[in-house]
């Protein structure tokens, strides 16, 4: 993991607020490694300027805590919420991961480049939905 670590894969004012252990099982844990090593690094990489990670994994209870769906892949480790910092980046941030053709699962642009959703997994369908 070149540009990017399980802290700040795994941090969340939210649990921490809540006194919640976000600490990823080894299989959450490994699957945040892959993500990161075949996707996210490597669009750091072409993208030449920082990327934030807005949420990774989450716990049950902090899944819940915060919105997210039963079946939500943070869950499992195989996603992050990124921005590169504005919407006018982040636009520019989708636009090469369309580009790059690296192996995602699902990309979602969340209410208009506020973030971008990306998850890696085994099925990696290559999903890109616009998500108002």
């Amino acid at each position: 993991m070149k540009f990017f670590d399980e802290t700040e894969l795994t941090a969340s004012a939210t649990a921490q607020a809540r006194g919640i252990d976000n600490t990823p099982p080894a299989q959450a844990a490994e699957a945040l490694r892959l993500l990161v090593e075949n996707v996210l690094d490597p669009l750091r990489e072409a993208f030449g300027a920082p990327i934030y990670v807005n949420s990774g994994y989450r716990c049950a209870a902090l899944n819940v805590l915060v919105g997210g769906v039963a079946t939500s892949q943070h869950l499992r480790g195989e996603a992050a919420d990124v921005t590169a910092g504005s919407r006018d980046a982040n636009v520019r941030l989708w636009r090469l991961l369309k580009r790059l053709r690296l192996p995602v699962d699902q990309a979602i642009n969340e209410h208009d480049y506020a973030w971008i959703h990306i998850s890696h997994s085994r099925s990696n369908r290559h999903e890109f939905i616009v998500q108002n």
